[in-house]
């Protein structure tokens, strides 16, 4: 089903709004890991990871996942189809991948998150909060959205055999049942 104009660009307001708001989450939430681990400040420390928690949870997730699924709206309603182009495959395994991992990383967040919550720390809890792990993700993370924007943006030649297959069909005329195939000489 291919959807109408406006349909179409209601659509695609949805998931470039999505996609660009995880992104922003994304860079917010790496300022912050950044803040926690640099910072000798003990509240700085736990605002930082408190933040990133409710952060990933409440903003992180909801956000991937709009994206995930206007994208996959979108693919599916419009020519652009699903699997009819490299890129478009690209964006999705991304967005799966990186969705994923994030749904994983929540619960590494929520457990950094209960630590900083604690009113003393233990150097084992320290070494943990000092890790760059949290800034490894979020740059990671960071990487491959900016990779699906480079996606969405510049549309690399490339259709799968399924969708060069399509596109034949579409420009060759069909052949209505009544009519005998032409015989190629």
């Amino acid at each position: 089903m291919i959807m109408t104009a406006r349909v179409r660009k209601v659509a695609l307001t949805a998931h470039v709004t999505a996609s660009v708001g995880w992104l922003g989450a994304v860079i917010g939430v790496l300022a912050l890991a950044i803040a926690g681990m640099a910072s000798q400040d003990e509240q700085t420390v736990r605002g930082a990871y408190l933040a990133m928690n409710l952060s990933g949870w409440y903003v992180l997730v909801p956000l991937s996942l709009a994206s995930l699924l206007t994208g996959l709206i979108q693919s599916l309603g419009t020519t652009w189809g699903l699997v009819r182009h490299y890129w478009v495959i690209a964006k999705l395994v991304i967005n799966v991948l990186a969705t994923i991992v994030l749904l994983a990383y929540t619960q590494t967040l929520g457990a950094l998150s209960g630590i900083a919550a604690q009113t003393t720390w233990s150097p084992d809890d320290l070494a943990l909060l000092g890790s760059p792990t949290v800034i490894v993700h979020a740059s990671g993370a960071l990487v491959l959205l900016l990779a699906a924007t480079f996606l969405a943006i510049f549309k690399p030649r490339g259709m799968t055999k399924y969708g060069q297959r399509k596109l034949h069909q579409q420009r060759t005329p069909a052949q209505r049942p009544d009519e005998p195939a032409l015989a190629k000489p």
